[in-house]
């Protein structure tokens, strides 16, 4: 990657500036003009993902959350969350097939759909996913365990625009290696070796990523990449960097990488000590 190519391909931002600050100068004031987020997810057996993704979403400047879990959770939720609507389940406590149509009903209302994980291992849960990701044409955020049902049924992405994954490093080389990407990601590559990789990949293939790599968060969009310098590990943070790129990405849908990588860098803020 020479110096031309670089500046073109991949900027950077750290904390203290931004990329795009024009961005943060012109939030809508009111609730009502900040748009819509539907979070989807949880099982009977764990349902933290999406409550944070709500709570974090609501911090990021939603205008409106909602949140869909499985109603085997109704009992112990309806006690702990509002604004929580309930789709059918599996007998195991998963989502079933039975929720799509709750689903495609209420993404009708979102401006963007997050699905935050927590979900468990159930074929009929994947079924659903593949079946609501071919249907609703909407922005579309999965993270956590719901972008392993898309590594899995690569069709999801390859199908569909609007679609951003928020990824640990494993689960992007599971992606490229499902996708027949020809090079490979690695753990040792240095960041410029990435960062060309990444750019290919997001060239080739129509998915918006965001993934940790050495100390830095990188968004690709289009081929386009933002990276931002963040000491933490992605694993305990993805939720919270999911959750702001959804919300910025909503209220600046024609300016993805710009949305992505100032969600990334306002995450970054309310992360770091």
């Amino acid at each position: 990657m020479d110096d031309t190519t670089s500046s073109a391909r991949w900027q950077r931002q750290t904390i203290d500036k931004p990329l795009f600050p024009d961005l943060l100068w012109s939030r809508p004031e009111q609730k009502s003009a900040a748009g819509k987020l539907l979070v989807i997810g949880g099982n009977l057996h764990a349902f933290g993902a999406p409550a944070e993704a709500f709570a974090e979403a609501e911090k990021a400047g939603a205008g409106t959350v909602r949140a869909v879990l499985p109603d085997s959770t109704r009992k112990i939720v309806g006690r702990i969350m509002e604004h929580v609507e309930y789709a059918p389940s599996t007998p195991s406590g998963s989502f079933g097939q039975k929720a799509l149509a709750e689903l495609l009903e209420l993404s009708m209302w979102a401006d963007g759909v997050l699905i935050a994980g927590d979900l468990g291992r159930n074929s009929e849960t994947a079924i659903l996913l593949e079946k609501f990701a071919s249907k609703y044409s909407g922005q579309l955020t999965l993270t956590k365990d719901a972008a392993d049902y898309a590594i899995a049924s690569p069709e999801m992405l390859h199908n569909r625009n609007n679609t951003l994954l928020v990824l640990s490093f494993a689960q992007l080389q599971k992606l490229a290696s499902q996708l027949g990407f020809e090079r490979a990601f690695t753990f040792d590559m240095d960041v410029l070796r990435f960062v060309d990789t990444l750019h290919e990949f997001t060239e080739k293939f129509p998915v918006y990523i965001v993934v940790k790599h050495l100390d830095q968060i990188h968004c690709g969009v289009h081929g386009a990449i933002v990276s931002t310098k963040l000491q933490d590990e992605l694993e305990i943070w993805r939720i919270k960097i999911a959750a702001h790129t959804s919300v910025w990405w909503l209220q600046n849908p024609s300016r993805q990488l710009e949305a992505l990588a100032t969600g990334v860098h306002q995450a970054a803020i309310a992360i770091t000590p």
